[in-house]
């Protein structure tokens, strides 16, 4: 019974550490790093995300999740180091509430911000550094965003 308990918590605090490592992305489409970019998606699919993006049920769900962070942040006394996670995640969520059909990875660490992926159009790559710099924490941001319309 000991071995088994032991095992169980070890496979948690691992399946906990590999969730961790994870990038917060605004579509599933998006690219899994930072690092690497993405192509445009085909025309159908960019009306899919789009269309679930100006959801109104998606929407709220985003600006609930955004504010619950900040809430707890200021419950806390504004962290000077808020958790590199609620950076990442609220980034995320203010992007994809805000900038639909696009496919963004979103990282954070010690308050940097990276973006990458791609937007349909020019004026949602600017609102990109706009956007991220309303969410509490963030100090300095990455982007390595192109403009790509989606692809008939």
């Amino acid at each position: 019974m000991k071995k088994l308990t032991s095992v169980l918590i070890s496979s948690l605090f691992l399946a906990g550490a590999v969730a961790c490592n994870n990038v917060a992305k605004t579509s599933e489409q998006a690219p899994d790093s930072t690092n690497t970019s993405t192509q445009p998606p085909d025309v159908n699919k960019a009306q899919e995300i789009h269309k679930d993006g100006n959801s109104i049920v998606r929407r709220n769900q985003l600006n609930a999740d955004i504010r619950a962070r900040e809430q707890r942040s200021q419950m806390t006394g504004k962290d000077v180091n808020r958790p590199d996670d609620d950076i990442k995640s609220e980034v995320r969520s203010k992007l994809e509430a805000n900038l639909p059909a696009s496919q963004l990875t979103v990282d954070a660490k010690d308050g940097n911000v990276s973006i990458s992926g791609t937007v349909p159009t020019k004026p949602q790559y600017q609102r990109i550094a706009p956007l991220a710099k309303e969410i509490y924490g963030v100090k300095k941001i990455d982007v390595k965003v192109k403009v790509a319309p989606a692809k008939r």
